[in-house]
């Protein structure tokens, strides 16, 4: 048998490595940035080839941290099931995947998109796999809000996919998925704080324990929907947007006082939920906003 089976539970396997739904939200705010990037409409060659490098890098970049943090999972309820923590695939198989797939994208990337996407790419790649997974967050609990900014990246990569630059619109998109971070991955650490202390990793929620995540939770909460109003103080975006981010902020931020005055793991999962939705949504106004300008 091959190193890269073809089996379909195998294929399945592979799959499980690249963490789709993660993957997912991060290209969709990647192709958000590329549709900001042009008064229009961008080439749809270099959407569908950004896309395809984007993705292909950033899956590459989840394999590594399933297989350095193969242990870890293993000791965790939520992730013991993947492909590395289980032993499904050896260590040989996942670096030859990453690579194989991470070399792709690069490829794909440098002749069909252009070469400064490329290199940011490749640099949120390194900044994902090894200087957020095998530095940052073995040694600090702060190491979501430091190595938040290689998760943040995705808009500005399909931001210089089409325009081959990197205004400041592109790094406001940055800065409010850097923001977002915070309360997003601590709603998760709140209700899942036994398995992170069976991890052994220093989480927030563990080393300074609950009170205090709850209110870095509600600070870092009132940062972001401050900070989701600067694209409409900076004319990129107008009332369609302004309204859409004053809405969500005001949903998450009553979650986030929930979370502060009345906590339950329901109300931390619920939040946590309601988190991926609200960023979803902030982008999917911004693209609204952008066709339909009010």
């Amino acid at each position: 048998m091959s190193t890269l089976s073809i089996r379909p539970n195998r294929i399945a396997q592979y799959w499980a490595l690249t963490k789709p739904r993660v993957t997912q939200l991060a290209v969709f705010c990647a192709v958000i940035g590329m549709f900001l990037a042009v008064p229009g409409l961008p080439s749809w060659r270099i959407v569908v080839a950004a896309t395809v490098g984007i993705w292909l890098l950033a899956g590459a970049a989840f394999a590594v941290n399933c297989l350095v943090e193969r242990e870890i999972d293993s000791r965790m309820a939520r992730t013991a099931r993947r492909p590395m923590a289980m032993g499904e695939l050896s260590v040989q198989q996942t670096l030859l995947f990453s690579g194989v797939i991470g070399g792709a994208g690069m490829w794909v990337l440098y002749n069909f998109v252009n070469p400064l996407t490329m290199w940011l790419t490749f640099a949120t790649f390194v900044g994902y796999a090894v200087v957020y997974t095998m530095i940052l967050k073995p040694a600090t609990p702060q190491n979501i809000v430091i190595g938040g900014l290689s998760g943040a990246m995705p808009p500005a990569l399909g931001w210089a996919a089409v325009a081959n630059d990197l205004p400041m619109q592109a790094w406001i998109l940055v800065l409010i998925i850097f923001v977002w971070t915070p309360p997003h991955f601590w709603a998760l650490a709140l209700y899942r704080r036994d398995d992170y202390a069976k991890s052994g990793l220093p989480m927030l929620p563990i080393t300074h324990g609950l009170k205090f995540t709850q209110f870095q939770i509600l600070l870092y909460t009132i940062v972001l929907v401050t900070t989701t109003m600067l694209p409409y103080v900076v004319h990129m975006s107008g009332l369609i947007y302004l309204a859409s981010a004053a809405v969500l902020g005001a949903i998450f931020l009553g979650y986030a006082w929930r979370i502060y005055r009345h906590y339950t793991d329901i109300i931390a999962r619920k939040t946590f939920a309601y988190s991926i939705v609200y960023l979803s949504l902030l982008f999917a106004a911004l693209l609204v906003d952008h066709y339909i300008p009010l």
